[in-house]
């Protein structure tokens, strides 16, 4: 049995259709928070709130191994609103989840970070190893998944739990849902509501310079099921992400042209927020070099699936 915290998401959701379909019985931890989720098809479902004690405990009773996903998250709008419940509440998932995985002896423990932890960087592409020179994240969410790979490695050094740590960056599909707000929900979702909704010229977050490297939720969840059984997954960390930069500017006008606006593409600059990360671009080769994992599906594909989907 595996439990995947947090797998009625944008990304636990596809992680546990890749785990079905290898032929693993999953038992799935979620509250449900959010208003596009999803209880997957054939799972042990527990609905919980894993901030409270005893919910994990009891979820991770029989299993083997939990891919660990839970968590406060949303777009930079999101982590501007609500630092403190944001960094309270996953501090007391992962205090929950690693306690109990102990206690139940799990095999490993899957922890799905976040490429935010890399929000101090100033290396390109970025490998797992500049984490421990460079400044720590300064959103709480950052900070917040910073510290849950500092659970990683405080109880495997305490306890011996075996743990895998996986960073996606910036996953794309056809299954997230734009916020209510700008920024509650992540850049494409985003814009792809603001070009539906008719909004003209189309408003940018900052001047539209900052770039991102976007991976499709099938390469990322692919990248973690791969690493649950493999052995040079264990004790490691991975980035999964694919290289391939692109500005804000250029990603609003592909998905205007996609959509098929009939007007020339137009933008408008309105003040971004304070800790609004300038660029971010993942080193892949180690999984490459390690799990054989390498991003399959181009970003052109995806945002065509985003937009066909909306």
């Amino acid at each position: 049995m595996i439990v995947v915290t947090g797998g009625c998401g944008f990304i636990g959701s596809e992680v546990v259709r890749q785990l079905r379909a290898k032929g693993h019985a999953v038992r799935v931890v979620d509250n449900m928070s959010k208003a596009s989720s999803r209880v997957p098809d054939g799972v042990e479902f527990v609905r919980g709130d894993l901030t409270h004690a005893g919910v994990a405990r009891e979820a991770f009773r029989g299993a083997r191994a939990c891919i660990n996903l839970a968590a406060r998250i949303g777009g930079i709008g999101y982590f501007h609103k609500l630092p403190a419940e944001i960094l309270s509440e996953n501090n007391l998932i992962y205090s929950h989840t690693f306690e109990a995985a102990v206690a139940e002896r799990l095999e490993r423990m899957l922890f799905v970070s976040s490429s935010m932890v890399f929000e101090s960087a100033t290396r390109f592409p970025s490998k797992e190893e500049d984490l421990r020179v460079i400044p720590p994240p300064f959103t709480a969410y950052g900070f917040s998944k910073l510290i849950g790979e500092w659970y990683c490695r405080a109880f495997h050094d305490q306890h011996g739990l075996k743990y895998s740590i996986l960073r996606p960056f910036n996953a794309i599909g056809p299954e997230e849902e734009a916020g209510d707000e700008v920024g509650d929900a992540h850049v494409i979702p985003d814009l792809v509501k603001k070009i539906r909704g008719g909004q003209y010229p189309i408003e940018l977050l900052g001047d539209g310079s900052q770039t991102r490297c976007f991976t499709h939720v099938r390469d990322i969840a692919r990248g973690i099921v791969m690493a649950l059984d493999h052995p040079a997954a264990e004790n490691e960390d991975f980035n999964l992400g694919n290289a391939e930069e692109i500005t804000m500017l250029e990603l609003a006008k592909r998905i205007y042209a996609a959509w098929g606006g009939e007007r020339p593409f137009q933008a408008t600059f309105v003040s971004g927020f304070p800790s609004d990360v300038k660029r971010r671009v993942p080193d892949g080769s180690k999984a490459k070099r390690l799990l054989g994992w390498e991003p399959q599906i181009d970003f052109e594909t995806g945002l065509r699936e985003v937009i066909g989907k909306a």
